[in-house]
């Protein structure tokens, strides 16, 4: 084949796959060996359906004489989220403070996107568009402004409601991010550098990527920059499933990896921002850790699942409810915690006041705890325990530890019923990242008494199977686990 006839074919191949339809897979029998994917979808209809609803924000401070430029973290912040650029404050083009400079100037603070959920007049966007701003001002695209009100905005979730004074606007279809599938076609429209009504297309690259205690965000590799903050991510069906809202990157600019905030949980941040201005979370009162598959078949749960519990606040709700430090969190309210972030996400979800039940796992056995939800703003910081070391004992156990009794009075002050202290670290424990100062509280889910006690079943382990201890270190509690023998 001549390279002439190698283009003339190339072409009339995207011709062709131009005009096919994606046709998911689900939807039509291929035959045996057949490509999945035939073809690549047109986004012309979808566009000029969903484009009216996308908004372009821009932002106006006021800013007074004297005041300075941008903090280096207020930079940093810049280009992590990436909102439009901000302009040199009091200053000429050389550096030098302007002479003529009034007491009082507005001057725009940043460019972004928003899309429309009402037609009343409702808009979404990111809290980091708005946060600062004196004026708010939204366009749409047929060139009619509007001056905004914020409503509310929650820094956690990055999501902000607008309100326009306006009727019958056009707005977008609410999806269900939960319904989403890595590999699907998806579309951004936005503002990058201040060019309105752009769109950018890619697929789904990842789901609940955890780059926030409350945000399981989306990943895509759809084109994402300056600009495109608070704009919407929309799939095949028209429906908005996500608030663009990240990006990472080196450089400031986009490198192929976007975030973007599910519809899911900005609606009910936005539920609440327009009922009270303000979101309120539920809290449980412990800090906790992640369960390695080791400590998993330690304790006898097979696979790593759940998370452990370091610490618990005193006073309150799972104090209350009755959890205990070295618990593992299996299910809150029934829905199973696979990963660390799973729970703070579920609890910050309940409703204040509720009462809820936590499935935990407890020496070899599974129990169901209730809990009463408190507001996550009552959050306390638990007490840091002190320790007065006592005389060491001379001997090592198998494990490689020099173990002591506390005392009454430590015991009373570290709210503890029972426990060792290590003195000395060597062997196997020393390997394991055990250290003079650590409180032993547990030994394969058996809770440890006194020193005589935790080195008799030392004594008794098998020197081919890993054994797991529930360490205290300072404020953090978590499983250790140590091989007697290596």
């Amino acid at each position: 084949m001549t390279l002439s006839a190698g283009n003339k074919l190339l072409s009339a191949l995207f011709i062709a796959g131009s005009a096919l339809a994606f046709v998911p897979a689900a939807h039509a029998a291929a035959p045996a060996g057949a490509p999945l994917v035939t073809g690549l979808p047109d986004f012309t209809d979808l566009i000029d359906k969903v484009g009216p609803a996308v908004v372009n924000i821009r932002t106006t401070e006021k800013l007074k004489q004297g005041q300075g430029s941008p903090s280096e973290e207020e930079m940093q912040e810049f280009l992590r989220r990436f909102f439009g650029g901000a302009v040199p404050r009091g200053q000429d083009p050389r550096g030098r403070r302007s002479p003529q400079q009034p007491q009082e100037e507005e001057v725009q603070r940043g460019v972004g996107s928003g899309f429309l959920i009402s037609a009343d007049g409702f808009v979404l966007t990111n809290a980091h568009v708005v946060d600062g701003a004196d004026e708010v001002l939204v366009t749409l695209t047929d060139r009619r402004e509007f001056k905004a009100k914020v409503l509310g905005t929650d820094k956690r979730s990055d999501v902000a409601v607008l309100k326009l004074e306006a009727q019958k606007l056009p707005s977008l279809t609410i999806g269900d991010s939960g319904k989403i599938r890595v590999g699907e076609w998806v579309i951004a429209i936005g503002s990058p550098f201040n060019l309105d009504n752009t769109v950018t297309a890619g697929i789904i690259s990842a789901k609940s990527r955890d780059t926030g205690e409350y945000l399981p965000l989306i990943q895509s590799d759809v084109a994402v920059n300056p600009g495109n903050s608070g704009g919407p991510l929309i799939n095949m069906r028209g429906e908005v499933i996500g608030i663009n809202s990240q990006i990472a990157t080196l450089s400031g600019g986009y490198n192929g990896i976007s975030f973007a905030v599910p519809i899911d949980e900005a609606m009910r941040v936005a539920d609440q921002l327009k009922k009270t201005g303000r979101v309120t979370r539920g809290r449980l009162g412990v800090e906790i850790g992640e369960v390695s598959k080791e400590v998993a078949e330690s304790l006898g749960l097979g696979k790593a699942r759940g998370v452990e519990v370091a610490r618990v606040e005193a006073g309150g709700p799972a104090d209350k409810g009755g959890i205990k430090v070295g618990d593992i969190i299996l299910k809150f309210n029934g829905q199973d915690i696979e990963r660390t972030a799973d729970l703070p996400r579920l609890v910050g979800s309940t409703a204040v006041g509720s009462k809820a039940v936590v499935t935990v796992w407890r020496q070899g056995q599974q129990k169901e705890i209730a809990v009463n939800i408190v507001a996550l703003d009552d959050d306390k910081a638990a007490r840091k325990p002190a320790v007065k070391k006592p005389a060491p004992e001379q001997v090592a156990n198998a494990v490689g530890l020099h173990v002591s009794d506390l005392s009454e009075v430590q015991r009373k002050e570290l709210d503890l019923s029972g426990g060792v202290l290590v003195d000395a670290s060597e062997g196997a424990a020393a390997r394991a990242g055990l250290r003079p100062g650590d409180l032993i509280l547990q030994l394969n889910n058996v809770e440890v008494k006194d020193a005589r006690q935790f080195n008799a079943m030392v004594a008794k382990l098998d020197p081919k199977k890993s054994a797991a201890v529930l360490v205290r270190r300072d404020e953090t509690t978590q499983y250790v686990v140590i091989r007697p023998r290596q």
